[in-house]
C-alpha cells in the first residue's frame, strides 16, 4: 500500500462562521448553561428549546466529532429524535433495516497465498437489533425502529436543529467557546467562558443550572465527583477508512464484522460509516484494532498502520486512512449526577464499551430525562425537589447498563478465546469452521458462545424495557401492584402501563379512522392523562388543571368509544386499570401514575398526585423578574 495515502490526515469540517460574542460588562444571563457540543449537549439543548426553555450551548470544541464514534441508534433514542423531528431525516442518512440485521464473526478479511480462500469466511452470525427492527418483538416496542448513523454524521444535523430551535437562534449555540470556570451559590450558577474564535476573549454567563455535558474533563473533576468502575480495559486503535472492500465482503445483511485476524493473532471490528452506500459498497469504514493493555505498539503509528496492512491485505491497496484514534475502553459512572445547580449528563455520568451501543443512546436518555424537569421548574410547575430525581432516576439505569456493556465485552473476549486456542492461527481457525466429524465438539463449543452473545445484539429489555422505583426516589407514585414476571429482563421487554414503567406501544386511530402510535399523543414537555372509555370525570379534572396553566392534556381510549379507538386492544391489555380508570403519562413517556378506577372526587385525587408527583413550587431565589422570565438578556440575543 503506498504509505502516503496510509497517514493522509482526516479532511477537516467546514468551519460555521463565528456565534456571536456576548459583550463586556455584566454576565448575560439564560436559565440553562450547557458545556459540551456531543450528543447529550445538543440533544438536551434542542429539548429545552422545544419546551419554551432558552439555553446556551458552549463547547471548546471547534467543530463537532470529526471521527466515527458511536453508531447505534435505539428505538428510544429514535423517539427523543422524532421529538425534535429529526427521526425521518435520520433514517433517510443511516443504514438501511436489511443491511443491519445480523452480526457476523469472520476468519480473516482479505488474504493472498495459500490461505486466500479462508480469508473472509464467516464462521458464525447471529440476528441483531431485531433484524434491523423488523421483527414482531421490536415493532411491539415502539413505533420507530433502530438506525445506525455514525455520530459524526449524526451530531451535524443535532447542531443545525439546536440552533433553528433555540429562541435566539444559532448564537445560543456557540463552538469554539470553553468554559475556564464557574462558582455556584443558592441562586445560580457563574461561569467564565473563553471565546477561542476571539482570542480568548473571556466573558461570563450567569444561569440558574449548569449542565455538564464535557464527557468528565472539566465540569465533574472540578465539583470532585468521582468515577467509579474500570478503567484501561484494553487499548483500541481505530482507523477511519475510505475504502471499497466490496470485492471480498459478502453478507450484505450484516452490520458489524467482528474478525479474528490469524496473521496478527488478535480480533479486530469493521463498521461501515456509509454515508451514501452501505453493507459492502460502503464509501467509508471504521477499523477497530485490539492491543493488550501494555502493548507498546499501540502507541506507534508505524506499528498500527503495518497492522493495519496485514490485516487488509490485498484490500490495503484499495484504502485511504482518514484518521487514527487511540482509546481504553472504561466502565464507570460517576459517584453523583448532581451537585446543586449542577447536572452531569452522558459521558460526563457514564462511560461504556462500545459493546451493545449503550452509551451515545444513554447520553440522548439523560437529556431527555432532566429536560422535562427542568422545565417543569423554571415554569413553576415543580419543586426543587423533583430534579432530585434525576440522579435517582438516571444513576441506577447508567450503572446497570454500564454493567450490560462489561458484561457485552467479555462475551466478545470470550468468542476470541475460541479462536486464540492452539496458537490463534490458521488451523484453529478452520476447525471453527469446519464440517469434518472430528471439529463438531469444537465447533458446537463455539457456537454456544457466539449464541450467548445475543444479550448483546437482541437486549430489549435493556435498551427499551428498564424502569423507574419509586423506592430509590423515582418521580412516580407507586400503585402497589408487582412488576410483571420477566424470564429474561435483558433480552425480552415486558410491556406494563406500571407507574415507572416506559408507555407500551399501541396502534390507535382517531375518530376519522386514521392511524397514529399512541406515543404521538404526548407533546414534548407536556403530561398526558389516559382514561379508560368510561373516564369522562378524569379528562375533567386533567381540563382544569389545564386550565390552571399546568402542562397536561388529556384523552380517553377504548375499543370502541373514546376520543381514539383501540383497535386491536393493544391499550387495554396493558393498561392494568378498567373503563373508569386512567393513567398519567410523564413528558418522557414514562407511567407516573395509575388509578384502577375513579373516585368520588377525581380533580383532588389528581391534584394530590400531582403534588405528590411535583412538590409544590416554592419561591426560587435564582429566579429572574418576571419581565426576564422569558429568556436572557439582550446580550445573548
Amino acid at each position: 500500500m503506498n504509505e502516503n495515502r496510509l497517514n493522509a490526515a482526516v479532511r477537516p469540517e467546514t468551519p460555521r462562521p463565528a456565534a456571536p460574542r456576548a459583550g463586556e460588562g455584566p454576565a448575560s444571563r439564560v436559565p440553562v448553561l450547557i458545556a459540551g457540543g456531543g450528543g447529550a449537549g445538543l440533544t438536551a439543548a434542542a429539548l429545552l428549546s422545544r419546551m419554551g426553555v432558552p439555553s446556551l450551548l458552549i463547547s471548546a470544541a471547534t467543530t463537532t466529532s470529526a471521527q466515527p464514534k458511536a453508531h447505534l441508534l435505539n428505538q428510544r433514542a429514535m423517539e427523543i429524535l422524532r421529538d425534535l423531528g429529526l427521526a425521518d431525516a435520520v433514517y433517510a442518512a443511516s443504514t438501511p433495516p436489511e443491511q443491519m440485521a445480523y452480526s457476523g464473526w469472520y476468519v480473516g478479511l482479505a488474504g493472498s497465498g495459500p490461505d486466500a480462500a479462508d480469508h473472509g469466511r464467516c464462521v458464525a452470525q447471529l440476528e441483531s437489533w431485531g433484524a434491523g427492527g423488523t421483527s414482531p418483538e421490536w415493532q411491539a416496542a415502539s413505533p420507530e425502529r433502530p438506525a445506525n448513523l455514525p455520530q459524526h454524521l449524526l451530531e451535524p444535523r443535532l447542531r443545525a436543529r439546536a440552533e433553528e430551535l433555540a429562541p435566539f437562534g444559532p448564537g445560543s449555540v456557540r463552538f469554539g467557546h470553553e468554559l475556564t470556570g464557574f462558582a455556584q451559590d443558592a441562586s445560580g450558577v457563574t461561569a467564565t467562558v473563553a471565546d477561542h474564535t476571539a482570542g480568548g476573549a473571556r466573558y461570563q454567563v450567569r444561569a440558574r443550572y449548569l449542565l455538564a455535558c464535557d464527557g468528565g474533563r472539566t465540569v465533574g473533576p472540578a465539583l470532585g465527583v468521582a468515577q467509579e468502575g474500570l478503567r484501561d480495559l484494553a487499548r483500541m486503535v481505530t482507523f477511519h477508512l475510505t475504502a471499497d472492500l466490496s470485492p471480498w465482503l459478502r453478507d450484505p445483511e450484516v452490520l458489524i464484522r467482528w474478525l479474528w485476524l490469524p496473521d496478527l493473532g488478535t480480533g479486530g471490528v469493521l463498521v461501515p460509516m456509509g454515508p451514501r452506500h452501505w453493507g459492502p459498497r460502503s464509501e467509508e469504514w471504521a477499523f477497530h484494532l485490539h492491543y493488550a493493555g501494555d502493548d507498546p505498539r499501540a502507541l506507534e503509528d508505524e506499528a498500527v498502520l503495518a497492522d493495519l496492512r496485514t490485516a487488509l491485505g490485498p484490500a490495503a491497496g484499495r484504502a485511504r486512512v482518514r484518521g487514527i484514534a487511540r482509546w481504553s475502553p472504561r466502565a464507570t459512572v460517576a459517584e453523583r449526577f448532581r451537585a446543586g445547580r449542577v447536572f452531569l449528563l452522558g459521558d460526563a455520568a457514564h462511560r461504556h464499551p462500545p459493546t451493545g451501543g449503550l452509551g451515545l443512546t444513554s447520553a440522548l436518555h439523560d437529556a431527555q430525562n432532566l429536560a422535562w424537569k427542568l422545565a417543569a421548574v423554571l415554569a413553576g410547575h415543580a419543586g426543587e425537589a423533583l430534579l432530585d430525581s434525576y440522579e435517582a432516576e438516571r444513576r441506577p439505569v447508567a450503572a446497570f447498563t454500564v454493567r450490560r456493556a462489561l458484561e457485552n465485552a467479555l462475551g466478545q473476549l470470550a468468542i476470541n478465546a475460541h479462536f486464540a486456542a492452539d496458537g490463534g492461527g490458521w488451523p484453529r481457525a478452520r476447525r471453527l469452521g469446519s464440517e469434518d466429524p472430528a471439529d463438531r465438539p469444537v465447533r458446537r463449543a463455539f457456537l454456544r458462545t457466539v449464541a450467548e452473545q445475543s444479550m448483546e445484539f437482541n437486549e430489549l429489555g435493556v435498551e427499551f424495557g428498564y424502569t423507574y422505583d419509586a423506592a430509590a426516589g423515582a418521580a412516580v407514585v407507586p400503585d402497589g401492584t408487582a412488576p410483571p414476571a420477566n424470564p429474561d429482563p435483558v433480552r425480552i421487554h415486558q410491556p406494563a402501563a406500571r407507574p415507572g414503567h416506559p408507555l407500551p406501544h399501541a396502534w390507535l386511530t382517531d375518530l376519522d379512522g386514521r392511524r397514529l402510535p399512541l406515543a404521538r399523543l404526548i407533546t414534548p414537555g407536556r403530561f398526558l392523562l389516559i382514561a379508560g372509555e368510561e373516564g369522562r370525570a378524569w379528562c375533567e379534572a386533567a381540563r382544569r388543571a389545564a386550565a390552571e396553566g399546568f402542562p397536561l392534556d388529556a384523552v380517553r381510549i377504548g375499543h370502541v368509544d373514546g376520543d381514539y379507538r383501540d383497535v386491536r386492544s393493544t391499550w387495554t391489555r396493558w393498561r392494568g386499570h378498567g373503563p373508569a380508570g386512567a393513567v398519567l403519562v410523564r413528558p418522557d413517556r414514562f407511567i407516573a401514575w395509575r388509578a384502577p378506577d375513579t373516585p368520588p372526587d377525581p380533580a383532588a385525587h389528581l391534584a394530590r398526585t400531582l403534588r405528590t408527583l411535583l412538590g409544590d413550587p416554592a419561591p426560587d431565589p435564582g429566579a429572574a423578574p418576571s419581565r426576564d422570565r422569558s429568556g436572557p438578556c439582550p446580550a445573548l440575543q
